[in-house]
């Protein structure tokens, strides 16, 4: 009888996918979302050991002109596009490999936070692949289908990481 490994349990792994993806022996750029954040990191494999090149959280958009006030929406669709446009801005200016995109275990729902991440990746310079119709409309990627218009706050904070 087989068993199954223990992160194949808790569905935190899927080992297939990951197999396929250690063997285009390319850098892995991971999202993922917490209950306050989203975080993206990209990855090198070596003999199937994982080592993270750098790392970067929804947090850093407030050192980048995010307001504290909007703290709480660190993980909202702008943010996740606005993160997104920074680690493509970081992998440019390191002039890292261009990574796939690894989004584990998700759902991938279209017009969501991870499709927000993706549509910053491009606009910052990366070339992947992707759907135009998966994308959100361009009012929530800038924010102005929130509570409070933040579309202002949001290309601010834009012109900001073109200048990093």
């Amino acid at each position: 009888m087989r068993t199954l490994k223990r992160r194949r349990k808790e569905r935190k792994t899927d080992y297939l996918n990951r197999l396929k993806l250690l063997k285009s022996e390319k850098p892995r750029l991971v999202f993922r979302k917490t209950n306050k954040h989203v975080i993206s990191q990209y990855i090198e494999s070596e003999s199937a050991q994982d080592k993270i090149i750098f790392g970067i959280t929804s947090k850093e958009l407030i050192k980048n002109g995010w307001p504290e006030k909007l703290k709480g929406s660190l993980k909202s669709i702008p943010a996740s596009y606005l993160t997104g446009y920074l680690t493509a801005k970081k992998i440019l200016k390191s002039k890292l490999e261009e990574p796939i995109v690894d989004l584990g275990m998700q759902r991938v729902i279209e017009k969501t936070k991870i499709f927000a991440f993706i549509k910053g990746l491009i606009d910052g310079g990366i070339k992947i692949k992707c759907d135009k119709e998966k994308f959100p409309e361009e009012d929530r990627l800038l924010g102005k289908s929130t509570k409070e218009d933040i579309s202002k706050i949001v290309m601010e904070v834009k012109s900001k990481l073109d200048k990093l």
